[in-house]
């Protein structure tokens, strides 16, 4: 008997747990139990494909209701593969931008360089969706109707506390919006809360050794700024600027969205808004006006990989960023969380005894691990060359991103980009 996350011995509380179980496949009932910490794009798309498969699902999110910042994402490769098996692609194709280019501008808006989306698509494979990440999620709750009434519950505004595995089953205590401490017992335990994913710590431990941090930081957030909105003119717009990269696109409903990446410099500021003002302010006129609009409080985070030597224990398993995260940069992450979370019911939905879960667990996580390893490599390089420490970087990006548009060097450029992806 293991005993993971904070405080004392909760013996009684496991025996009972087990007992549950037991008596559940002694009365002949399959019906099995699964709770999701985390309900981004990875745990909604495993608690759609277990409710389907007949499991009764919990799914616990930290945040009160679904988070409307975020950033636009590629959606390509074995994501889109995943998601039109399991019958999700309708739900994310309604949610898609059109995006005609990605333009490199200079301090005064001038374009140095873009990236035709078209002609990317096309040599992708002529399936690649642009999809803003709250979008996504959104889709991905309106894709759990598909589920049998009452399979999948969702409880916003409760943060996991403590995590307690026995042979057969496994026992969590979550905080809600109240303060107030609720458990929750099931059969299989899934930790899909991100980079700094709870469940990781308290049944893998400390985050020293899995964290991989890339040397940047990014920033994501979404301003109501109509006059920028028009101007970007269905572009990802980005600076074409040494050591630090602003990017913007305009939404349906006048807002933009804006995606900062930099490296913190010693003396940086602790407050998020002015440590961006300092890193951003001179791009343009357009970023210093949305820089004047950020809010005090955006998204802040290192950019980093988790690197896991196995996703399972037990009767517990990481899913999406928390057990194998490639960095935003690499432009995986969605493709990853719905191809992972698809694979991962797959490999559940046929048992027939809680036995039989840790194996099937391990099972997944050998087979998952190889292409999150693969991704995880195209991750860093992309890190490395997203951001040019250097003018001859930045000539270097230039010309890479106009041969992109040039026949037969489309196809060697291309060919590079979406290697892992098309595996």
């Amino acid at each position: 008997m293991s005993h993971c996350g904070l405080g004392g011995r909760w013996t009684r509380r496991q025996r009972r747990a087990k007992n549950g179980t037991i008596a559940r496949v002694a009365e002949g009932r399959c019906r099995m139990r699964a709770l999701i910490v985390g309900a981004g794009i990875a745990g909604l798309v495993a608690a759609r494909q277990l409710g389907l498969a007949g499991w009764s699902v919990d799914v616990l999110e930290r945040a009160p209701e679904p988070r409307p910042e975020g950033y636009m994402m590629d959606f390509f490769g074995p994501g889109v593969r995943a998601a039109e098996r399991i019958g999700i692609y309708p739900y994310l194709a309604q949610a898609a931008y059109r995006i005609e280019a990605a333009a490199y501008v200079d301090h005064e808006g001038r374009e140095t360089a873009r990236l035709d989306y078209a002609r990317f698509s096309q040599l992708a494979g002529g399936n690649v969706l642009s999809l803003l990440r709250p979008d996504m999620e959104n889709a991905a709750l309106r894709a759990l109707g598909d589920a049998p009434a009452g399979s999948v519950r969702l409880h916003y505004g409760h943060r996991a506390s403590r995590v307690a595995q026995q042979p057969r089953s496994v026992a969590l205590a979550a905080k809600d919006r109240h303060g107030e401490t609720r458990w929750f017992d099931a059969d299989l335990l899934i930790g899909a809360d991100g980079l700094h994913s709870a469940v990781r710590g308290a049944v893998f431990g400390p985050d020293s050794g899995c964290l991989r941090d890339l040397g940047l930081r990014a920033a994501a957030y979404i301003v109501d700024e109509p006059g920028i909105n028009a101007g970007a003119r269905n572009r990802f717009v980005l600076t074409d600027s040494v050591g630090r990269t602003a990017g913007y696109y305009g939404l349906h409903d006048g807002r933009v969205a804006c995606l900062l990446v930099y490296r913190a410099l010693p003396g940086d500021p602790q407050n998020a808004r002015d440590r961006l003002r300092r890193h951003f302010t001179g791009l343009g006129a357009a970023v210093d006006r949305l820089l004047e609009l950020c809010p005090e409080e955006p998204y802040d985070d290192v950019v980093a990989q988790v690197v896991m030597p196995r996703l399972s224990r037990g009767n517990t398993v990481l899913l999406g960023d928390a057990g194998g995260a490639v960095s935003l940069l690499a432009g995986q992450g969605g493709s990853l969380a719905v191809a992972g979370a698809a694979e991962l019911a797959a490999s559940l939905e046929h048992l027939e005894d809680p036995e039989w879960i840790p194996a099937a667990l391990a099972g997944f996580s050998a087979r998952w691990q190889v292409t999150v390893r693969t991704a995880q490599a195209t991750g860093r390089r992309a890190a490395a060359s997203f951001l040019p420490a250097t003018r001859a970087g930045l000539l270097l990006r230039r010309w890479v991103v106009r041969g992109s548009n040039v026949p037969p060097i489309d196809r060697l450029i291309a060919r590079r980009i979406v290697a892992t992806l098309a595996k």
